[in-house]
């Protein structure tokens, strides 16, 4: 039995486990943009995004842009479902736009970056661009 089993004996709330992040989904304007799990990490010469989004037509649902520095995920989902049985009859709904932006390294070529769509996982690829640190010497001026 499960711990929030164990707190409603009786059954008479609907938990969800999105009662329980309602800290961090306070603040945010609309709460689904929340529950957009997102892990960044550099493989290979590229930064790597991985994106959960179940449930999505990859060719209709998504939209990636690179623009200004960064790189701006959208996504959208909507879903139905009904529960038919002798007594009884339930259907549901849900639905959320899904926004997340990401910084980009300076020099990020827009061309080069790839996404693919497997599982309920967006995975884009950015290649990261060669950078050449220039050193300069920064005089000092005293009064």
């Amino acid at each position: 039995m499960s711990e929030l089993a164990l707190r409603d004996p009786l059954g008479i709330f609907d938990w969800s486990p999105r009662l329980l992040d309602w800290p961090t989904r306070m603040f945010d304007f609309d709460p689904e943009v929340a529950t957009m799990r997102v892990e960044e990490f550099v493989e290979n010469q590229s930064l790597v995004v991985k994106i959960e989004i179940p449930g999505i037509d990859p060719d209709k649902d998504i939209d990636i842009k690179v623009t200004d520095g960064r790189l701006r995920v959208q996504a959208k989902r909507s879903e139905e479902s009904e529960h038919r049985s002798k007594d009884s009859y339930r259907s549901e709904f849900h639905y959320g736009l899904f926004v997340r932006d990401i910084a980009l390294p300076l020099g990020v070529n827009r061309d080069d970056v790839t996404a693919s769509y497997k599982d309920g996982v967006l995975t884009v690829r950015v290649p990261m661009p060669e950078v050449k640190e220039a050193i300069s010497t920064i005089p000092v001026q005293h009064d």
